[in-house]
This record gives structure tokens, sequence and C-alpha cells, in this order.
């Protein structure tokens, strides 16, 4: 048996880890790298509501938009990073890589955000 196969013993907190592959734990870095960049992008679209664009029809919409870019600009860093940790672990115990989440959460505030863009359009072209 070597040292990577696990034993009846090893939980996954203590299994035996091993140094993966450089170029699996350089593209681990470089996703994470990506999910950084888009929560910048993310932050930085969410101040540019804020500051730059006209006023909206409804009260606070401006604002509610631009705290929504924000809210998912901290998720995005903070599930990059997480995912970051588990793969990392998950190669170096040589386990399946984890489910994400995060995708998920991203999407699904794009899609909102979005569809109160449409809405916004709709409005103004009413008025």
């Amino acid at each position: 048996m070597t040292s990577a196969e696990p034993t009846a013993t090893d939980t996954p907190e203590n299994a035996a880890e091993h140094e993966p592959d450089y170029r699996f734990t350089l593209a681990n870095e470089r996703t994470y790298l990506a999910w950084l960049r888009t929560s910048l992008s993310l932050l930085a679209a969410g101040v540019a509501v804020v500051q730059l664009v006209p006023a909206f029809p409804i009260p606070g919409i401006r604002s509610a938009i631009g705290g929504l870019l924000v809210a998912l600009a901290v998720l995005t860093a903070a599930g990059g990073l997480v995912r970051w940790l588990r793969v990392e672990r998950a190669m170096r115990r040589d386990r399946d890589l984890p489910r994400q989440r995060i995708p998920w959460v991203l999407a699904l505030g794009l899609v909102l955000l979005a569809l109160v863009g449409l809405a916004l359009v709709v409005t103004k072209g009413l008025a």
C-alpha cells in the first residue's frame, strides 16, 4: 500500500496527502484567479451603477441593483476561495473533485439582475 492510499483509520480530515502534479495545482490556481476577476468585475459594476448611472424612474432601484452586484461580488470571491481550497484538498488526497454551488448562485443572481434590467427598459419605454 502506498502512502497516497487511504487506510481504514483515515478520515477525510487526516487522510494521507501527497503533492499533486504541479499542472493541476496551477490550473486550480488559474481558476481561482478567474473567480477573483469575476468578483472584481461585479464589484466595479456595482459601484458604477450607484455612482454613474442616471436615476431610474423607481426610487431606490439604482441602490438595490448596485447592492446586489456588490453582494454577488462578495459571494463570488468567497466561493472562489472555498472552491480553490476544496479542490486542492481533494487533489492532495486523491479524492473526487467536489461539486460546486457557487456557479448556480452567481447565475441566479445575474438572471435576477437581467430581469430587473428588462423591466426597467420596458417601463421606461412605456413612459
